[in-house]
């Protein structure tokens, strides 16, 4: 699923509401979601998940293609780790 699609989804489900309207909300909260990643903070979502921040050292890789070493800079990842309710749904134990 996309974002178009969820949005689509929200909008269906909730016919009060309008689909730009719902198209705001889902953007608000990717936004927020991201701008606390991006501070180094931990966002936990119960039942479904925590995203966090993960920080990568900086170490020696290998060009795939010619094979010759390359330094690859520290950088800071994303990471998520689903809850229990959602490892619960895809292993088809409906809580």
């Amino acid at each position: 699923m996309i974002r178009s699609e969820l949005i689509i989804k929200l909008a269906e489900e909730n016919p009060h509401l309008y689909q730009r309207d719902v198209e705001r909300i889902v953007n608000a909260i990717f936004e927020e979601i991201i701008e606390a990643m991006a501070n180094g903070d931990r966002v936990e979502l119960r039942g479904f998940g925590a995203f966090s921040v993960k920080k990568r050292d900086a170490r020696i890789g290998r060009n795939p293609r010619t094979g010759e070493s390359v330094a690859v800079e520290e950088k800071h990842v994303p990471f998520f780790k689903a809850g229990k309710l959602l490892r619960d749904r895809l292993n088809g134990h409906d809580s």
